[in-house]
């Protein structure tokens, strides 16, 4: 079990009322415990945008569960700011399959997926390997993939 995990059990199981405890936010805590570690980043993505937030929690301009957080013109620059993109996921297209073995350790190496993950994870071709990163944190992963003889695009 992850850390995070951890602390949400214990989340759950520190409200003090047994009326607090829903029999719908069970299910939904078990539904989140059960989730890998992709869909928990696709779920935590989906929250933050579902609550207006970007990346790092700071909110940002547009319909939030509270409404729009800002109007008028500078809205308008603020959402064309926003639109500028600053994550990005790299995506393995092919691979040459002498170097199969090498990709999946390289792959092993930046992300926290065990061997059999990794493995399935690269087996899956085309596939999204890592999600999220900036520019500068893709490039030398994208690098080294290619080197390993990987056809591999920053999306």
């Amino acid at each position: 079990m992850s850390h995070n995990s951890i602390r949400f059990i214990k989340l759950i199981r520190s409200l003090s009322t047994e009326a607090a405890r829903t029999h719908k936010v069970e299910r939904i805590a078990d539904e989140l415990l059960n989730l890998n570690r992709f869909e928990r980043h696709d779920f935590t993505v989906l929250w933050r945008l579902k609550m207006g937030l970007d990346r790092y929690g700071a909110p940002v301009a547009g319909p939030g569960p509270l409404g729009p957080t800002s109007s008028g013109p500078a809205a308008a620059d603020a959402s064309a700011a926003a639109a500028e993109k600053t994550a990005f996921d790299i995506k393995l297209e092919k691979y040459d399959s002498a170097a199969k073995i090498k990709i999946i350790k390289e792959v092993r190496s930046f992300t926290d997926l065990g061997l059999k993950e990794a493995k399935d994870l690269v087996e899956k071709v085309p596939c999204v390997l890592k999600k999220g990163l900036t520019k500068e944190e893709a490039n030398p992963i994208i690098d080294k993939l290619k080197e390993l003889g990987a056809t591999v695009v920053l999306e």
